[in-house]
């Protein structure tokens, strides 16, 4: 508690005044140091064109909301036609350049990139929760998670590596390198503003791509302050850039023929329309969108330790994780469970993110606490038990935030709505099965397959459930299985479409293409003519 109180007077600190110059003079504001009251309107969040930090010439614009406070904490415009495209003209302008600097350099920005994150967490871990509403401990996490990726990335020479077969046939070679695409392009979701980001932009890059990013429009600080530390850490002008929006620009990003690949994390509707427009048009596209993830509950299970993991996975961030634990499977009588499971539910402080003794902060927006609500009253219309209800909680000082409590739904069947949708919010769904066998069909029968859980002391049952459940992360009494950056984040099903993952080797893959390269250097005999049949290796 005393490191996190000194984490929050260092980032305030730095803050302070709430007005952070960028490299380019454009002043943006990055946190919450100071009301933005006393300010006489939100700053404008600028693009990234060619290195440089400009203002937007539209006067469309959408308001940065403070998930705890409604307060505007800045205001985005809608990036134009024009400044589109030029943001692109300046990511392949800068390819030709960058894709022939050597890999040793591109890996030291990262490096350089990695060090200023660290100095910088902080500044972002306060961004994060003024726009998106986490507490400062998941914010922290949030930025923390993002670096593992940036760090993986020092490492790329060895992961670009192609291969080689000498004397394929007579004195002739055969090898293969990867190459990279030129621009390609990240289109992010609100719920980690640093993470994903960093999911996207450092593998690209550091595979030697340009980079067009295109944060949410609901917390687009957190890019902008990641930006301002790549090019201070050596990225060249032009190699990334940052556009803002909605539906037009991400419609312009998955038409524009210059741009090769597409990476997108967000909803299911959003995700299939990115996936099949990007498709038509020749690009990769991977799509990581929503997701329903079950935790399966032995009898044999450590009752304390798996409480705890159902509590943290369930409510944490408020339930607005993609890897959030929205379902739990108990074989056998539930009551005794859920029983514990709302008394240290129960326990939760509930407050702006702000606070050190927040467990969970507000959802991002008024919109997205309605539907929360409105899936909870479907589910209790349905014939769920109620066993504890989020929805009228108060936080003293901050009565207008998107608050909801800790919520759990007993007797939960799938054919209830509350089932069926990603709820997205922090509410734990209950529900029954008579044997082992049920549970896992309970489990691959959902169209979801981000992740899976179970908790057990049976080496045999894990190994049974490993083998048989059909969803791309396993969980082995662990709640939330996201891979380490040197595996990948493989979610299946419908949580995820396209052929490649998020980084590790399928990112790497994911950025680069195959050249293969077959090269003769012998002394030719003259005179044996001209022969029109298929060169094989064999002699016939």
């Amino acid at each position: 508690m005393l490191l996190l109180r000194s984490s929050i007077q260092r980032a305030r600190k730095a803050l302070k005044p709430s007005i952070f110059a960028l490299r380019s003079s454009y002043c943006f504001s990055t946190g919450a140091a100071e009301p933005f009251s006393s300010l006489p309107s939100p700053p404008r969040v600028p693009n990234l064109i060619g290195g440089k930090f400009v203002d937007s010439q539209s006067s469309s614009t959408i308001d940065v909301i403070n998930p705890a406070t409604q307060e505007a904490v800045s205001r985005v415009p809608l990036t134009t036609n024009e400044e589109f495209r030029a943001a692109v003209s300046a990511a392949k302008q800068a390819f030709p350049a960058w894709r022939n600097t050597p890999i040793t350099t591109r890996q030291r920005v990262m490096l350089k990139l990695q060090e200023l994150i660290r100095r910088d967490i902080d500044k972002l871990a306060m961004n994060i929760t003024t726009e998106q509403g986490k507490t400062l401990k998941d914010a922290h996490g949030d930025v923390f998670r993002g670096l593992e990726v940036v760090e993986h990335a020092c490492g790329m020479a060895t992961l670009q590596m192609g291969e080689y077969v000498p004397n394929v046939s007579n004195g002739i070679d055969t090898f293969s390198v990867r190459e990279p695409l030129g621009v390609c392009a990240g289109i992010c979701p609100f719920n980690f503003p640093a993470m994903i980001p960093l999911w996207m932009f450092p593998v690209a890059v550091t595979c030697g791509n340009t980079f067009i990013l295109k944060p949410s429009e609901k917390d687009p600080g957190a890019s902008i302050i990641l930006a301002e530390l790549a090019m201070e850490a050596g990225l060249p002008d032009g190699v990334l850039n940052i556009v803002h929006g909605t539906n037009d620009v991400v419609n312009a990003i998955c038409d524009d023929d210059n741009i090769r690949a597409i990476s997108f994390v967000g909803s299911n509707t959003a995700g299939m329309h990115i996936y099949s427009r990007a498709s038509a048009k020749g690009k990769r596209v991977q799509s990581n969108m929503g997701a329903k993830n079950h935790a399966i509950v032995l009898p044999d299970a450590n009752v304390d330790a798996t409480l705890n993991a159902l509590v943290a996975a369930g409510f944490g961030a408020a339930g607005q994780r993609c890897m959030a634990l929205s379902t739990v499977v108990f074989v056998g009588d539930p009551q005794s469970w859920e029983n514990k499971l709302v008394e240290r539910a129960k326990s939760l402080k509930v407050n702006s993110g702000m606070e050190p003794d927040a467990d969970l902060g507000p959802v991002i927006s008024k919109q997205a606490k309605e539907r929360v609500c409105r899936l909870i009253q479907s589910g209790v219309e349905s014939g769920a038990r109620l066993l504890l209800d989020g929805r009228n909680i108060v936080v003293p000082g901050f009565e207008h935030g998107n608050f909801i409590g800790p919520t759990i739904l007993s007797g939960v069947t799938a054919d209830m709505e509350c089932y069926k949708e990603e709820i997205f919010g922090p509410v734990l769904l209950c529900m029954e099965a008579g044997s082992f066998e049920e549970a896992i069909n309970i489990l691959n029968r959902n169209k979801y397959g981000n992740g899976a859980a179970i908790f057990t002391a049976s080496g045999a049952a894990a190994r049974k459930f490993q083998t048989e459940i059909d969803a791309g992360q396993v969980g082995i009494n662990v709640p939330i299985p996201v891979p380490l950056p040197f595996f990948s984040f493989t979610g299946s099903k419908a949580s995820f479409a396209g052929d490649l993952n998020f980084y590790g080797k399928a990112g790497v893959n994911f950025y680069t293409q195959i050249k293969t390269i077959t090269q003769q250097w012998k002394d030719l005999p003259g005179g044996s003519g001209v022969s029109l049949a298929m060169p094989t290796s064999q002699k016939l």
